[in-house]
């Protein structure tokens, strides 16, 4: 029942970020990228010390979701430039 679960939850995190990537580069440009990352050692960190393994497997995807999102960011900045998503106005 766990695998499911995990399953689940691994889906909706990763679906979760996609409009995270999507709002932070339109917002702070690529430039946030150091915060996705310290967000995924910090995940990565508290897995590793938590006993329960459910909690320790979805901290897991999460950090390795947050370190996906750094390529996703750079990525991003370049559907913006092809015109597949909008340039926010207010930043240089």
């Amino acid at each position: 029942m766990h695998g499911i679960l995990i399953g689940f939850c691994s889906f909706m995190l990763i679906g979760l970020f996609h409009p995270i990537v999507i709002k932070a580069e339109y917002y702070f440009s690529k430039r946030i990228y150091p915060l996705f990352i310290i967000v995924g050692i910090v995940c990565l960190v508290i897995s590793f010390l938590i006993k329960n393994n459910f909690v320790s497997s979805l901290l897991g995807v999460t950090g390795f979701s947050s370190f996906w999102s750094v390529k996703e960011l750079f990525e991003q900045e370049k559907r913006v430039q092809k015109g597949w998503f909008p340039k926010n106005p207010d930043r240089i």
